[in-house]
């Protein structure tokens, strides 16, 4: 999946995910399987050689789960600022496929990322992901839910192929009916 999280542009995350594929360990999930669960020590990252994973989060006064993001190929799976310190998870992360992951231990990352010559992408990497969610939180209230579904379609076309319509709802925060609507609208200009 192409540009989906746009934190990583701009990034030279070539020595990250060389580190990772060289030292991490070759984990397989297969689809439903818990990268971390939601209050579980998030101790793991890694670095998604195929399929994709859901980062979802659980509203309890509605008792109902949502989709904040994904992880997909050649892209970092795990709860970043959690891992870095054994931190409780704040997210449940889920095999969306059958994946393949090169895993690293949280603690792990962190001694590499603050070492010399890694302190300035560490500080990169928060910058752009808090610039990602950032610019996601406000979109919520400046955007349609169908300027946001165009917008998606848009920095990622090829989503609706990956990711069921259920799924692309949750992460926009709509029921299904709503998003097919919008699909409906878009396609034949109602």
């Amino acid at each position: 999946m192409i540009d989906f999280n746009s934190y990583i542009d701009g990034l030279d995350l070539s020595a990250l995910k060389e580190y990772c594929v060289n030292h991490g360990r070759l984990t397989q999930y297969a689809k439903g399987d818990y990268f971390i669960k939601a209050g579980e020590e998030s101790r793991y990252i890694g670095f998604v050689e195929c399929g994709y994973f859901n980062y979802i989060v659980h509203n309890s006064s509605e008792q109902k789960d949502y989709i904040t993001g994904f992880a997909f190929e050649r892209e970092f799976v795990g709860d970043y600022p959690n891992c870095l310190s054994n931190k409780t998870s704040e997210v449940t992360i889920v095999a969306g496929t059958s994946c393949k992951v090169f895993q690293l231990a949280g603690e792990e990352l962190g001694k590499l990322l603050d070492s010399n010559g890694m302190r300035e992408l560490k500080q990169a990497i928060s910058d752009h992901l808090f610039s990602q969610v950032y610019t996601q939180y406000l979109d919520t209230y400046r955007m349609t839910t169908r300027e946001r579904y165009k917008r998606l379609l848009l920095r990622c076309p090829e989503i609706v192929q990956s990711i069921n319509l259920k799924n692309i709802a949750s992460y926009l925060k709509v029921t299904p009916t709503t998003i097919s609507y919008i699909r409906r609208e878009i396609t034949f200009g109602l």
